[in-house]
């Protein structure tokens, strides 16, 4: 058994032993430790495994050369390619939703809608197809984006998009926990962003104590401030196009963690998120909306 571990490299070993528990962590723990598992085998894991096999190869190479044994590795090529992997995910090459059952979940909530007016659910709901920017994502899980008519229509001016300068409010009662406006808005269709969430409004619910993110608000539009107490139905600002966005929409989500506190934003655990007066069970991908 020595030899064997030997020949298999105590550091393949490792490696090896760190991604299974990821993994488990990820399908089985959930959570928080599941969802920072998520992120880590996603987005940093990958781009250590590409250099370690190219590293493996060349010392393959070398022991080859120098007749000697080739099996450890081997053993360090299979684990460097069991970590590289998760690349596939990321670049949504297989599209895979993270793996959190909806109906265990909790705490849910159930908003208001955060507009006065017909709207329009450019993504959002439980399964990858109607919700593939998201529901890949753990922080993300069950988030919205919410445009307007027209929409999708190819054009770079934000001006042309129906939901461009509407006027937002807050979904919830609770306490602004961040307000930012100073973020410039982008052209449409051009995603040359600054910040993935663009300006925002993050809202500590007051009845669950978790958060409400609305994302890529318009520049100098929020009325509201870190610290603030909003109720249900205040305004808070106008929807723009800053941030990550292909055009402006209006994006929200629900997550337990504080994103103020959050290394990174992908790490948080996503809630499920309803909407008041919604039929659906879920609103879902073109699903149009009637306050």
């Amino acid at each position: 058994m020595k030899n064997r571990l030997k020949n298999f490299g105590y550091l393949n070993l490792i490696v090896l032993l760190i991604l299974s528990i990821m993994w488990i962590a990820v399908f089985f723990v959930k959570g928080l430790p599941g969802a920072v598992s998520w992120g880590v085998l996603k987005l940093i894991i990958p781009f250590a495994g590409l250099p370690a096999i190219l590293i493996n190869i060349l010392l393959i190479v070398i022991n080859l050369i120098r007749n000697q044994s080739i099996s450890r590795r081997i053993a360090g090529l299979l684990v460097s390619g069991i970590a590289i992997f998760p690349i596939l995910l990321t670049m949504n090459v297989l599209q895979f939703a993270y793996p959190a059952d909806i109906n265990k979940v909790t705490p849910a909530v159930t908003v208001a809608w955060p507009f006065k007016e017909e709207a329009v659910i450019g993504f959002g709901g439980n399964r990858e197809e109607d919700n593939l920017p998201h529901a890949v994502w753990a922080s993300e899980r069950w988030a919205y984006d919410i445009v307007m008519k027209p929409y999708t229509t190819g054009s770079k001016d934000p001006d042309s998009y129906g939901i461009w300068d509407k006027e937002v409010y807050s979904p919830v009662s609770g306490v602004v926990v961040e307000a930012y406006d100073e973020e410039e808005d982008i052209l449409a269709n051009t995603e040359e962003f600054i910040s993935s969430e663009g300006n925002h409004v993050y809202i500590r619910i007051n009845t669950t104590g978790t958060y409400l993110l609305l994302n890529h608000l318009k520049k100098n539009s929020l009325v509201v401030k870190t610290g603030d107490e909003v109720k249900t139905g205040d305004y808070i600002g106008r929807v723009g196009n800053s941030g990550s966005t292909s055009e402006p929409h209006l994006h929200i989500h629900h997550q337990r963690q504080n994103p103020t506190k959050m290394l990174l934003p992908v790490f948080a655990e996503g809630l499920p998120l309803y909407f008041k007066g919604i039929k659906e069970p879920m609103s879902i991908k073109g699903s149009v909306i009637k306050p």
